[in-house]
């Protein structure tokens, strides 16, 4: 049995992104508990120079033209050798594309337990428990995992991101060995998003039209302004989406994107299970709905009963006379 914890800190145009050091934060606290060393894995081209700074003693790295574009094979199979380098007893990633479709393979190929989709984790008996919710939210499970080595993935935000300890990491480069099968699915591009929000499923604030903003003009005039006024990603309900109001990109849902920010406002949805399936672990939940029996007034740490033409514009004034975009 392995000890310790490996961080799979993912980057984006060789930058960590704030997953990474959300998750090297949240292992530092629970290896002070569980014993053995911190350690933590890039794959593909990124300044790892700062986690140490974050409570990795080391930083494993993986570079290479197939690693970077981000090829499931080639990933699990730089995840595989990490694993097998490091020994580690938890292997944490965040819940992502990349790691929806390597994390899975990766316990299949260890004989590994793993838990994903987690929005909390602690240390006890020695060994890491996960806490993930099910049924849409409507319930939560601890998941106890008794493999040699347990793996769990996280959803962004889940943690405050801690600031740095002062320490320092020692790099060391792998050697990933690469056959023929991990290839047999290449990533031939990417395509940069044209704009600089941050991603919906990692957005720290978010807030969301549903289908009685009644256009896309009003859309445009009423959520997008409300959302750059508070810093914030602009999401949509699939009633919205499928009406041509926003794009499927900026779908909150069962059949859109799973996101857990500190704030959630939602404007003019109503609650229907599918939304909150992929909304309800969000921290703070504001509603503003003209229907007082609206359900997502259940859910809601606040509600405001009220038009949305008439409140959103009322609160993108105030957001902006207090600069909150920018704080």
């Amino acid at each position: 049995m392995g000890n310790g914890i490996l961080v799979v800190c993912e980057q984006e145009n060789g930058v960590p992104k704030k997953t990474a050091y959300e998750l090297l934060s949240k292992a530092r606290s629970l290896v002070s508990e569980i014993g053995g060393d911190l350690s933590a894995l890039v794959i593909g081209s990124g300044d790892a120079a700062d986690l140490g700074t974050y409570g990795a003693t080391t930083v494993y790295t993986v570079d290479g033209e197939d690693f970077s574009s981000g090829a499931t094979g080639a990933w699990l199979r730089a995840l595989e050798t990490a694993v097998n380098q490091a020994s580690p007893a938890v292997v944490l990633g965040a819940a992502s594309a990349r790691t929806r479709e390597a994390f899975p393979r990766l316990a299949a190929r260890l004989g590994a337990g793993m838990a994903s989709e987690c929005t909390d984790l602690r240390a006890e008996g020695g060994r890491v428990v996960g806490r993930r919710p099910m049924y849409a939210g409507k319930a939560f499970a601890d998941v106890n995992i008794s493999s040699d080595v347990a793996l769990f993935t996280v959803r962004p935000n889940s943690f405050p991101g801690a600031a740095p300890s002062g320490g320092a990491a020692g790099a060391t480069a792998l050697s990933v060995s690469l056959q023929d099968g991990d290839l047999a699915a290449r990533v031939v591009g990417t395509e940069e998003p044209q704009g600089q929000t941050v991603d919906l499923t990692e957005a720290d604030r978010i807030v969301s039209g549903g289908r009685p903003t009644d256009s896309s003009d009003n859309f445009d005039s009423l959520i997008r302004p409300l959302a750059s006024a508070l810093g914030a990603t602009v999401g949509a309900s699939r009633a919205a989406v499928d009406a041509g109001y926003a794009s499927h990109d900026e779908q909150v849902g069962q059949t859109g994107k799973v996101v857990n920010p500190s704030l959630y406002i939602a404007c003019a949805i109503s609650g229907a299970i599918q939304h909150l399936a992929g909304m309800r672990t969000s921290r703070v939940i504001v509603a503003i709905n003209k229907n007082p029996e609206a359900p997502i007034f259940q859910h809601a740490t606040y509600g405001i009963v009220g038009d949305i033409f008439e409140i959103c514009p009322m609160l993108t004034a105030e957001a902006q006379r207090q600069g909150i975009a920018t704080s």
